[in-house]
């Protein structure tokens, strides 16, 4: 009985609110009919976000919570707003994927009244308190708030409840090289690592700096570290200098390989051992080699 009168009252939420295309905002007549609902929406009825901050998706975790929703069902609405007889997506993209895999038809959305200024931030604001957002999703959201909402740090600092220093670090992660930008969102180096790798302006440096991190797993203090020296100007590159081979050396490479009738290379370390390399293809080679040796 319980769940049958539910169905009722959204059912007839639903058509209150679709018979209601006249109300565009809160401050309009019957708007108190629309705001606030809980109501079971069609999938395809929804519109998707086009201000959709979030640009990655875990499918893995998409269909992990698809198969909870077959379980358990939807349990936090996504939001919308009335957009005629349709409904825009203000924000619960993943909840609305996994609920189209998971088979439904429908699902519970909270109704707002927005118009796209308020749609936009509403959608920024509510992924930038997500927890699993990565930092270039968070500073990109900022760089929206700032570009397309007009509001300056301060503003953004009120609004999502962020401190202003917290924002502008986020923001200068921007500058970063494309590159390293992808390995911050792939988990390859961490936000620490993009702080400190924004002190290089140089970016074919900050490129060098961000491989040797990968390839030596760097921490971000031994990250910081290397960043200090190179704006002292105790190191110059990360490049290894090519070592400059002896004349001499170059002269006997020369005469063995006339006379080995094989390419020869000679390499030496800073102590003076080193080693002769005489490369061959075939075992005719060798033995050639082997006839010249003896």
């Amino acid at each position: 009985m319980a769940k049958s009168a539910k169905k009722q009252r959204l059912g007839r939420g639903l058509s209150a609110i679709l018979n209601n295309e006249n109300i565009k905002s809160a401050g309009d007549k019957g708007a108190e009919s629309v705001v606030g609902n809980i109501i079971e929406i069609p999938l395809e009825d929804i519109i998707a976000n086009p201000h959709q901050p979030r640009t990655q998706f875990d499918r893995e975790a998409i269909e992990e919570l698809a198969a909870s929703i077959k379980q358990l069902g939807v349990i936090q609405p996504i939001t919308v707003r009335k957009n005629g007889n349709k409904f825009d997506l203000i924000s619960g993209e993943r909840r609305l994927r996994a609920a189209k895999i998971a088979g439904l038809k429908n699902i519970p959305a909270y109704v707002r009244l927005a118009d796209d200024r308020e749609m936009l931030e509403m959608a920024l604001v509510e992924n930038i308190q997500r927890e699993d957002l990565d930092p270039i999703e968070i500073a990109l959201s900022f760089q929206a708030m700032i570009d397309q909402l007009n509001l300056t740090q301060d503003e953004m600092s009120k609004r999502v409840g962020k401190k202003r220093s917290t924002i502008t670090n986020y923001l200068r992660l921007l500058k970063l090289d494309p590159i390293i930008q992808t390995g911050i969102r792939d988990g390859f180096i961490s936000m620490g690592h993009g702080r400190a790798l924004i002190n290089i302006e140089d970016n074919t440096v900050q490129l060098e700096f961000y491989e040797k991190i990968v390839k030596d797993n760097l921490s971000v203090r031994q990250t910081e570290d290397l960043v200090k020296k190179f704006r002292e100007g105790k190191i110059l590159s990360l490049k290894p200098s090519k070592k400059v081979i002896p004349e001499q050396i170059k002269q006997l490479e020369k005469e063995l390989a006339k006379h080995l009738g094989q390419k020869v290379k000679i390499t030496i370390n800073d102590k003076g051992t080193g080693k002769i390399a005489i490369p061959f293809k075939t075992e005719e080679e060798l033995e050639k080699i082997k006839n010249r040796l003896l």
